[in-house]
Formats: structure tokens, C-alpha cells, sequence
């Protein structure tokens, strides 16, 4: 059996399925929990499942580095290294390719990082970023691809694609075949139509066992995603898991899943939850805000993650204003447990055939940022 995905429901473009891997099942449309070094920042492993989250992410880059991949292996794997059984997928470290432009080398075999912790050199081929997704146990590894910024030209964002079709070969070509594990391909081409359908077939055509759109909320704007995924998503092969990387806000997630799209990652909810930005069923609030200091009902009172169930605004106010540590760990807590909780809403809500009413509803319970 390899990695697979199956649907279950369907709302307009709007999917339910069950992703099926060698470390379990998660339910999808799915929100992936951020674990970029082995940790999901301010979370044990357990409250991490205790927020309804089936996978979490590490990353390439991130891993060879620091403890590296070999250490993980001798050590049983990535999975029990960070205390989680369940389905991991790896990031290839394509997106490092341009948050790290200034510490990097690219050319046709691969790149040349050196290391943002003490300037060593490090040398990361599609064979390469395989090879270490296979040591770290990755459920599912991504195949290394650059991640093009934006802006870029027609012709650089060409030239990006193409890089990362070739490099999609090779890293399909390295990849170690195992029952219940996969490995996606991911669709580039900037903001430009004619190049993302292009891409979306090219990498369709690797043979994948479920494909990612990369290169999005890399600064285009909502509106801009939203038209490249009504035109990539339809062109995408049904039965395989599609993967919307680095995204993104709860409306986001709503947008997306509407367009076809089963899973997401993004360091927002536990970035916020760090920076003191509660997402709730209302809006998103700043527990830092004066206006908290004195309220004492719950943050959210639907929600029941421990900031919710055992503590008031003015107390997480007081927290975050004393620099406790604690604050931090109980928003990003809340924060996981609210997008699980939305996503656990989509999934309903699409296989009751009302997910326009649900996402309609969401929307307008969310004022303004207090």
C-alpha cells in the first residue's frame, strides 16, 4: 500500500477525504502544525495532539543542520525523536532556496546554503534533500523545488519552473518507495496562468503520490492566490492529495478548501499565539491591548483549550505584559485549537452539503482586530 488519499464528500470544488499513511490517518481539508526543527514552538508533542492536529511538519534545511539528519536516524527516526507517531511530512528546503537568498548559491545540480548559525557550507541536491527526508522517517517527502519569489518576470518565473521540473525528476527518481509513505511534486509558475497549468501537468506527470502548489503568500496577495488555484486546482489529478504550502490566515483556509484544496501548513497560529494575536470565533484579538486588563470572561468561550477552559482575557493580558513564558504557550495552544476546530467545521459542513453557508458564517462572526 503506498501513501493515499481518499475522498469521502464532496461541496462544489470544496473536498472531505481521508488521507491514508503508513503512520496513521488524518481526516482532511487538514491543517498541518509547523514543527520546523522537531518542536512546534511553545508546544509539548501531547498538547500538539491534544489540539486535534494529525500532522505536523519538519524541515530539510532546518534538520541537516541542527541536531542533523544522521543524529535523528541513529536515534530511531523523527518520530520518536519529537515524540510524534503519527504522520510527519518534511519540507525539502525549496522555500530556504528564497528566505535564505542571501546565504545561498543555486545552480543546475542543486544549492550551495551556508549555514545561518556559523557560516559552514552545506550542498543540497534533489538526491541530497531525499536522501535526508529518508533519514529523518518523513510520512511524506516533499521533492526539492525552488521557491520562486514574487515579484518576478514571466521569464524568471519560467526559468524557476523549469529548474524545479528537473529537480522534481530526480527527486522522484531518489525516492525510496515504502508501504504507506509518498512523496509530492510541487506546481510552481509564479502568478502566471499559462506557466502554473504547465506546471501542474508537468508535475503531474512525474507521478506523485499527492502534488503541492508552492510560490503562493509569498507577498501576491489574496486576490492573486485565489485566481492561480480556480485555475491550477481543476487541472490537478482528482484522486491525489493537493497541498496549498505556507498558507495561511483562517480566510485563507476558507478560500482555498473552496477551491479544491486538502492541506495546508503555516507558522501563523503559533507565530501570533508567540506575539501575544488570539484567533477566535469574533476576530483576532491582541491580548498585549489595555482594553484586556480588567475583562474576565474567556477568550473564546466555545473553544476548550486550557487558555479558554481555565482563564480569563486578564489574566493572558497579565501574562504577556509580565513576559511570562507561559503566556505564549497557552495562544499558541489556543490558536492550534481554534484552526483544528475550523477545520473540523469545514470537513462537517462539506459532507452536510453546506459549506458556502459555514464559510459565509465564519466570515461574519470576524470583527475587526481589538
Amino acid at each position: 500500500m503506498t501513501l493515499a488519499w481518499r475522498q469521502t464528500a464532496r461541496d462544489g470544488q470544496a473536498r472531505a477525504g481521508v488521507l491514508e499513511t503508513a503512520h496513521g490517518e488524518a481526516p482532511t481539508p487538514a491543517f498541518m502544525a509547523v514543527g520546523t526543527a522537531g518542536t512546534v514552538k511553545a508546544m509539548t508533542a501531547q498538547a500538539v495532539r491534544s489540539t486535534g492536529t494529525a500532522i505536523i511538519l519538519g524541515n530539510t534545511y532546518h534538520l541537516m543542520l541542527r541536531p542533523t539528519a544522521e543524529r535523528i536516524a541513529r536515534l530511531g527516526g523523527l518520530h520518536r525523536f519529537a515524540d510524534w507517531p503519527g504522520p510527519i511530512l518534511t519540507d525539502s528546503g525549496g522555500f530556504q532556496i528564497m528566505s535564505l537568498a542571501k546565504l545561498r548559491q543555486v545552480d543546475a545540480d542543486g544549492v550551495t546554503f551556508r549555514s545561518h548559525l556559523d557560516g559552514s557550507a552545506h550542498r543540497l541536491t534533489p538526491e541530497r534533500s531525499t536522501a535526508i527526508q529518508h533519514l529523518l522517517d518523513a510520512t511524506i517527502t516533499m521533492a526539492l523545488d525552488e521557491c520562486t519569489p514574487f515579484p518576478a518576470t514571466a521569464a524568471e518565473a519560467r526559468a524557476s519552473m523549469e529548474l524545479t521540473h528537473r529537480w522534481a525528476e530526480r527527486s522522484r527518481a531518489a525516492f525510496v518507495a515504502r508501504p504507506g509513505y509518498g512523496q509530492f511534486g510541487i506546481v510552481q509558475g509564479s502568478v502566471f496562468a499559462e506557466l502554473r497549468l504547465a506546471s501542474a501537468a508537468a508535475i503531474a506527470g512525474i507521478g506523485f503520490e499527492g502534488i503541492a502548489i508552492g510560490g503562493l503568500a509569498v507577498g501576491e496577495g489574496q486576490a492573486a492566490m485565489f485566481e492561480v488555484l480556480d485555475r491550477v486546482a481543476p487541472a490537478l489529478p482528482a484522486p491525489k492529495p493537493r497541498y496549498l504550502m505556507g498558507v495561511g490566515t483562517p480566510d485563507d483556509l476558507l478560500g482555498a478548501v473552496a477551491r479544491g484544496i486538502d492541506m495546508f501548513d503555516c507558522v501563523i497560529p503559533t507565530r501570533a499565539g508567540r506575539t501575544a494575536r488570539a484567533y477566535t470565533r469574533t476576530g483576532v484579538m491582541n491580548l498585549r491591548n489595555a482594553r484586556f486588563a480588567d475583562d474576565a470572561v474567556p477568550l473564546d468561550a466555545a473553544c476548550a483549550c486550557p487558555a479558554c477552559a481555565r482563564h480569563s482575557r486578564a489574566y493572558l493580558h497579565h501574562l504577556f505584559r509580565a513576559g511570562e513564558m507561559l503566556g505564549p504557550m497557552l495562544l499558541t495552544w489556543h490558536n492550534l485549537a481554534y484552526y483544528q476546530d475550523l477545520m473540523d467545521g469545514m470537513r462537517e459542513a462539506i459532507g452536510a452539503g453546506r459549506f458556502a453557508d459555514y464559510a459565509e458564517a465564519c466570515r461574519e462572526g470576524w470583527r475587526p482586530e481589538v
